[in-house]
Order: C-alpha cells, then structure tokens, then sequence
C-alpha cells in the first residue's frame, strides 16, 4: 500500500512542478548572456566629450539610486513586517502624521535633487555642443595655436554628405577625422529634421533645414566606428549610416590626397547642379567622394537658395527688415517657395530674365547690401533713389535714409503718415 504522502505527491507531479521553476532560471540565464554581448559604447567611448557624457549618465544614475534603492528597498520591508499574518506588528489605525519620517522623506530626496542639479548644471554649460573644447582629455589641453579641423555636414534622403572646406573634398556616407584634432562640425539638413549622432565621437545634435547646428568634439584613438541618424526621417531612415574613421594625422593626409587623386569612388566636382542630384531620395546609397567642392556650397544649402534664381532666406529676411520690397518684389515672391517639385516654373522663368526683371532684381541686391546706386554683379545699375523701393501703405524703413530728388536730408514724416507710391 502506498502512503497518504505518496499519493498526495507522486513523483511525476513533484517533477512537473519543479519544471516552472528550471525554465524561468534558464530563460533568465539566458537574458544574461544575450545582454553581455550588448554594445557599451555610450559609457566607454572613445571621445573626450562622448566619455564625460557617459561619466555624467554614471554619475546621475548613482545619485539617484541612493534614494531609488532605500525605497524599493521599504517597500519589500514594510510589506513583509506588517503582512496579515505578522500578528506581533505594532497596530495604529490612528496614526497619520510622524515629524522624523517627514523630515526624512522630503530631506533626503531635496539633498540628492540639490547635489544633481548641481552637476548637471555645470556639465551642461562644459559640454555644452556650441561651446569649443577646451581639453583633449583629462590631461591634455588644447594648445593655442591648434586649428580645428571644420567638417560641414548636410543630412540628405537617406544619406550624408561631409564636406571638408579646408581640404577642399566632400564624401557621402564616409566620416574620416584626424585623432588628438579638435573638431568644429557645422551641421544642416536638405528637407526634414534629422539627427547626427556618433556614439563614439559626442551626442546627438539635430540637423534642421534652414538653420545650422553646431558641435565641437575630438576623438582620442585610432578607431572604427558607426555614426547614424538618431531621428526617424521617412522610409530611407534605417539605412541611414555611415561609416566613421579616426585616424592619425599622417593618414589622414593620405586619405585626402587619395579622395582628391580620384578612384574606383570617385564623382568628379560637387557642384550646385550635382547637390540637386545628390538631395534626391535614394536609399542604400554607397560612399561616394569628390575631388573638390563648388565655393559657398553649404552655405547655399544652408540658405536654401541652391536652385539658380531662388531668393536667398538671408536675402529675405534682409528685405522684411526693411520693411519689404512694395511693387518691385512681386517677382521676387514667387522664389520664396521652397516646394522641390513645384518651384521649376519659377526657376525657368528667372533663368534667362529680360530687361525689367533684372531691374527688379538688381534693386533686391542693392537693398539687401545696403548699396544705393550699385550691384556687386555689375550687371544693371540699381536705383540711387531708395524710394521707390517703399510700397503704398509702408512705413519709411528706418535702416534707410529717404530723400527728395537730390537733396540729401531725409524725409520727416508725420507721426501717423506713410509712404505713396503712384
């Protein structure tokens, strides 16, 4: 005869029940090993700035498990001493207020709030991205006559482009930069907002169109990595990496001596023409690299006023200022618009302009450089009369001295009166 504990327990169900158990103790082994392979770049970078970043998120994180741990840690305790079996736990239904326990909790997480805010507001003003380095790590800093190495960045669909000013080169899809250098990136974006971010190097900054962005960064070894856009972009985001080199000084001349001798990546000159090309859509788009860059290209991009015949945003801006441009603009507003596929008529229909729309033209150039009577172009006399660029309805412009014919005393007028034209 078997026992009434034999019953109640045979040995199937006892092994059955034991099995819960093993298969969570594996999976969590196995959770174990799957993340010690994972990537711990952001807390062990090789750049100055990307390491006291990392070193920043330490010393946060530390902070705040001084009060996170004792918490949790009160929690298990006071579930565990006054649970429903505990019948040897003091009972107060009464009692609502304690002075020493509030003191406690709202003192010590005050003195933790204080200790990083402290921290963080003096990291945030060092590491500050527009701010230049000071150091190239903690034991060396940067020597006065060094020159920073300027790289423009230009986040296109779905793609980069690196152009190095000084070297005169451009690539896409391909960082490389000297290692102990001082690096001074001037970043952009052709159509939406993107994110550069290389783990290694710094952190993340956006990449906006229309404005620029500033990061200034170093990279202390020789390395390989990966950069990458930070900030979904559309159907083309995931592909959007490049690769990252940080190299020694020699090799680094070497390489642009090999970008501007040409090769099996070679692209010629990165002109406007070729940039318009460029900025379209693509995905999965292989290095490329350019033996040499047209003059003010980013800035143009930056502008955006890449497009022959497109207004400039400075040139805009400069107008609106002044208080804009009356009858004579009404042209110029047409190449305000900044729609890819619809702005081809207005660039046709300036590309060739006859006589009247360069008079109008030149009159946006004189007023944007503030030069009565001449274009820097050379092209068609602007009018010496800054007049009649006033339209009806607008107040004199007040950066503008106007005058009457040819006396040169400027015109007062009334508190309330504005400018005609006929």
């Amino acid at each position: 005869m078997q026992s009434s504990e034999s019953r109640l327990n045979p040995p199937g169900r006892r092994l059955s029940a034991r099995r819960p158990g093993i298969l969570r103790l594996l999976s969590a082994l196995g959770l174990t090993g799957a993340l010690s392979a994972c990537n711990t770049v952001v807390l062990n970078p090789v750049g100055d700035v990307a390491r006291q970043q990392g070193d920043l998120v330490i010393v946060a994180t530390v902070l705040m498990l001084l009060i996170v741990v004792p918490v949790m840690a009160a929690i298990v305790f006071f579930a565990w001493r006054y649970r429903s079996s505990n019948t040897t736990a003091t009972y107060k239904p009464d009692w609502d207020h304690s002075t020493q326990l509030e003191l406690l909790i709202w003192a010590a997480p005050l003195l933790i709030i204080i200790c990083l805010g402290a921290v963080t507001w003096v990291s945030t003003h060092l590491l500050d991205p527009y701010r230049t380095i000071g150091r190239i790590d903690e034991n060396t800093q940067v020597a006065k006559d060094v020159k920073p190495l300027e790289v423009e960045v230009v986040a296109l669909d779905w793609k980069w482009l690196f152009i190095y000013p000084e070297q005169g080169i451009a690539t896409v899809n391909e960082l490389v930069v000297p290692s102990g250098r001082p690096l001074n990136f001037r970043i952009t974006a052709s159509s939406v907002m993107n994110s550069f971010y290389v783990p290694d190097m710094a952190g993340q900054i956006y990449a906006m169109p229309g404005m620029e962005t500033r990061l200034h960064a170093v990279m202390n070894k020789n390395v390989q990595t990966i950069g990458f856009s930070a900030n979904y972009s559309g159907a083309g985001f995931s592909h959007m990496r490049f690769a990252t080199r940080s190299v020694s000084d020699a090799d680094f001349a070497k390489w642009t001596a090999s970008v501007k001798a040409g090769g099996d990546k070679a692209a010629g000159t990165l002109d406007r023409a070729g940039y318009l090309q460029l900025e379209k859509p693509s995905e999965k788009v292989p290095v490329i690299h350019y033996a040499s860059v047209e003059p003010k290209l980013y800035d143009a991009i930056v502008d955006m006023c890449v497009e022959p015949g497109k207004m400039c945003n400075s040139e805009m801006m400069a107008i609106d200022k002044r208080g804009g441009l009356g009858k004579e603009g009404i042209r110029n507003v047409a190449m305000l618009s900044y729609d890819k596929d619809g702005r081809e008529a207005n660039a046709q229909a300036n590309a060739n302009p006859d006589a009247a729309v360069r008079r109008e033209l030149a009159w946006v150039r004189a007023l944007c450089a503030q030069m009565p009577g001449a274009v820097r172009d050379g092209s068609v006399a602007a009018p010496t009369d800054l007049r009649t660029l006033s339209g009806a309805g607008i107040e004199a412009p007040k950066s503008i001295g106007l005058t009457l014919g040819g006396d040169e005393t400027p015109r007062k007028s009334a508190p309330n009166s504005t400018i005609s034209r006929n």
